[in-house]
């Protein structure tokens, strides 16, 4: 099943996160994984929340990430409380991908390791979280595409979140 604009965020939507602080800034500190329930901390939110293949890889660094650190201010000028992003890589992986782009707590890095909610979604790349953007507005989902191929980054595009906000 592929989710759908008007669907609800599906239940119990878990991911793994480390929290930024200051003590573990470095890029090889690592900190402590917690659970991050998406349905709790996105009730009454508007979150953009956009999925890579992979950290680090060339186009969700050079290509994808880019785009929402350079406009992350605009998208909370359009109103939007969250910015997360999401990939299959483990919650440390995220972490230092954050670090290692100096983003400390505007974006969330979160983790999907089972591909479990890109799975309940509909939307992944083989065993990998596909590259896909989403808009929530209180748990309801008012935008969901998912780019072509590997390597197309359009739907997902900050630009094009930024039309539908």
């Amino acid at each position: 099943m592929t989710v759908q604009v008007g669907d609800t965020l599906p239940e119990n939507t878990k991911f793994s996160y480390v929290p930024y602080r200051d003590e573990n800034s470095g890029i090889t500190a690592c900190g402590i994984p917690v659970n991050y329930d998406a349905n709790k901390e996105w009730a009454g939110k508007k979150v953009v929340l956009f999925a890579v293949p992979g950290a680090f890889t060339p186009g969700c660094q050079n290509k994808h990430l880019p785009g929402y650190i350079s406009k992350f201010e605009q998208l909370k000028s359009a109103g939007v409380d969250i910015v997360a992003c999401v990939a299959f890589n483990d919650a440390f992986v995220m972490s230092a991908w954050g670090k290692a782009n100096h983003v400390k707590d505007e974006i969330l890095f979160l983790s999907d390791p089972k591909i479990e909610f890109s799975t309940k979604i509909g939307y992944t790349l083989g065993e990998r979280t596909g590259r896909y953007a989403l808009i929530i507005d209180d748990l309801k989902i008012t935008y969901a595409d998912m780019d072509s191929g590997p390597g197309v980054v359009e739907k997902s595009a900050v630009d094009a979140v930024l039309s539908k906000l």
